[in-house]
């Protein structure tokens, strides 16, 4: 399996109050189907993630699952209503089980 390397996450550090806000995520992974074929001919093996998630303070704001056919570096954008400050917390899963995560401040005015 890859492990992935640290995921870029695009979120305002501030934001007024009821403001919506957009959240956007990239995070490098080959994302391989388990189809494809190397130069030899040798089936790549399969690996993908399988899961994403983003909570606010530990409640779950926005999920995805992801299947062999997302492309790979996989590109999310998903909008939230700030309406008090807290800990973001984005959640990648691979088809293993392996978890990677980054966690990012909201400060709301």
């Amino acid at each position: 399996m890859t492990t992935p390397r640290r995921p870029r996450i695009a979120a305002p550090a501030r934001a007024p109050a009821g403001e919506v806000i957009a959240l956007r995520t990239l995070i490098s992974h080959p994302m391989e189907s388990g189809f494809r074929r190397d130069a030899t001919g040798q089936l790549i093996a399969r690996d993908i993630l399988v899961r994403f998630e983003c909570r606010f303070d530990a409640a779950l704001i926005f999920a995805a699952d992801l299947a062999p056919g997302t492309a790979a570096n996989p590109y999310l954008s998903f909008h939230y209503r700030a309406e008090r400050s807290g800990t973001l917390e984005f959640m990648w899963r691979d088809q293993a089980g392996a978890e990677t995560r980054e966690q990012h401040a909201l400060s709301v005015a």
